[in-house]
């Protein structure tokens, strides 16, 4: 992968860190994770009051470290 540096003022830096679901997670997740939002809010997909707490009590999980990576789940599974 190719990197690039970009110089951001520090008040965005911390409104990126606020979209940070986990400790480790790179700024480029966290820039794709906006742009995915951004881009998919035209669409409006409505969601039920049942899936959105769904989604609210995952990311309660994963804040506080209670997820497994990708590669605990396939040395869990065998893989």
């Amino acid at each position: 992968m190719e990197a690039t540096t970009i110089k951001i003022n520090t008040s965005t830096k911390s409104k990126l860190d606020t979209f940070r679901e986990y400790k480790n997670e790179s700024y480029d997740e966290v820039i794709n994770k906006v742009i995915f939002i951004a881009e998919n809010f035209k669409k409006r997909i409505e969601l039920s009051e049942e899936t959105i707490a769904a989604i609210e009590r995952a990311r309660e999980r994963i804040q506080k470290g209670k997820f497994l990576t990708e590669s605990e789940a396939k040395r869990r599974l065998g893989l």
